[in-house]
């Protein structure tokens, strides 16, 4: 069946009539097409020849007389008056036989097995389902992590953004919700990751119990921007897939300011001004398209819970990817630099970090403990130098007494697994017990 759904999908992207054009002129990686203009639009892609092979490109812009098209990969050997093939808009068809493999932002394998494509393909880009029609956020998820499964509730259908620096434990972070969120498929963008992390992080990190419901859909730092941007399309459309089926999907997209950062260099070659830090004015519009497409689904379908994570230099929550992502998702995760330094995992700072389902996804009593737990980590980190330097003196202020006490079991208690929200709720009833004088 699934090799026959693959053929039918080649069928029906065969057209009576191949359309074709000419480079007319190649300048600063932007290359000129002429004679595709009646034919093509924004984003369709081309097939330019090589003297040893070909390279695709994407029409970035449209002129009177040309296309404007930025190439794939390398154009060593590309002349003037080459071929070019139009290819129109790309498309992706997942179906279940993804599950478990690993593919590149155009849907074909990297694991060296042939891959079945569905019977339905899907755009890249589309808009997000109709905001007054779309479900309620739903129940709270175990997650395997008590801190999550607490003080930072996951529920269905929630967006969360993951913001952290370079090794402080991210991705590590990433393959445990992987491997412990309740979901059907987890769908996995790895942008513009190093490439000998790849197979690290599926056989090592993620193992074969994380692979047994995923998709990874990769683009390594050394592809063109064009590819990286896609990566987080094409593992959006696969979410989308599974959704529409009634599964509930966890997405997870590392990172979004890769794929921020491969959109800045595609819109400056098409020409639009830098302004937000050197970021053009569309990647605001970008980034939030593609979190609104993420969330609950409509009724009767099933969900796309989304962990976005943002690579934050010096832990500054304020640069221009954070910020938008921020104000955009429903909660979002610190992880400290700090934290991690003093062997602390996984190292979230849980005073800077908000989940939006609260107080909704908890109970009162819940909300009541968490309330006391994040109220004493809040006060000892306001005074944590002040204590370390040894000037704290205690019977000065109850209430950092209390935190003072306290601190050593919550420090604690986020490390550990949780084998059930239920448990986890106990054990941080234990953990805000005081000890006795």
């Amino acid at each position: 069946m699934d090799k026959l759904e693959s053929v039918a999908h080649r069928i029906r992207r065969l057209r009576p009539a191949i359309r074709y054009g000419c480079v007319r002129s190649i300048r600063a990686g932007l290359i000129r097409i002429g004679g595709l203009n009646s034919h093509a639009s924004v984003g369709d892609r081309v097939l330019i020849s090589l003297q040893s092979g070909a390279v695709g490109g994407e029409i970035v812009g449209l002129g009177p007389e040309d296309a404007e098209v930025l190439p794939e990969g390398d154009t060593e050997g590309l002349s003037v008056g080459a071929d070019a093939q139009l290819l129109f808009a790309p498309t992706i068809a997942p179906c279940d036989s993804w599950i478990g493999r690993i593919i590149d932002p155009l849907g074909q394998p990297l694991d060296g097995r042939p891959l079945p494509h569905g019977v339905f393909p899907r755009p890249f880009r589309c808009e997000a389902l109709p905001a007054v029609r779309r479900k309620r956020l739903g129940a709270r998820l175990a997650t395997g992590l008590a801190v999550f499964d607490t003080l930072l509730p996951l529920v269905r259908g929630q967006r969360i953004g993951l913001f952290a620096g370079s090794g402080v434990g991210k991705s590590t972070l990433l393959s445990n919700l992987a491997r412990g969120v309740e979901a059907d498929v987890v769908v996995i963008a790895m942008i513009g990751e190093r490439g000998r992390e790849l197979r690290e992080f599926v056989e090592k990190t993620l193992g074969p119990e994380g692979m047994r419901r995923a998709v990874i859909v990769t683009a390594t730092s050394d592809r063109s921007p064009l590819i990286r941007r896609r990566c987080a399309w094409a593992a959006m459309a696969v979410a989308e897939h599974f959704r529409d089926q009634g599964r509930h999907v966890l997405l997870l997209a590392d990172s979004i300011t890769r794929f921020a950062e491969a959109h800045r260099e595609i819109a400056l070659a098409a020409g639009e001004p830098p302004s937000y830090r050197g970021f053009p004015p569309s990647v605001s519009n970008l980034i939030m398209a593609l979190a609104e497409r993420s969330g609950p689904g409509l009724e009767g379908a099933g969900d796309i819970t989304g962990i976005f994570s943002v690579l934050v230099a010096g832990s500054d929550m304020e640069e221009p990817i954070a910020d938008i992502l921020r104000g955009t998702l429903d909660g979002h995760v610190v992880l400290e630099r700090s934290i991690a330094e003093r062997g602390r995992f996984p190292a979230v700072d849980v005073v800077r970090s908000v989940s939006r389902s609260l107080p909704e996804a908890a109970s009162a009593e819940e909300n009541a403990m968490i309330g006391r737990a994040r109220a004493a980590l809040g006060a000892y980190a306001e005074s944590e130098l002040m204590i370390r330097a040894g000037l704290y003196a205690p019977g000065s202020d109850p209430r950092l007494d209390e935190a003072v006490k306290l601190h050593p079991r919550l420090d604690g208690f986020v490390t550990r697994p949780s084998p059930g929200i239920a448990d986890s709720f106990a054990a941080l009833a234990e953990a805000l017990r005081l000890p006795p004088r």
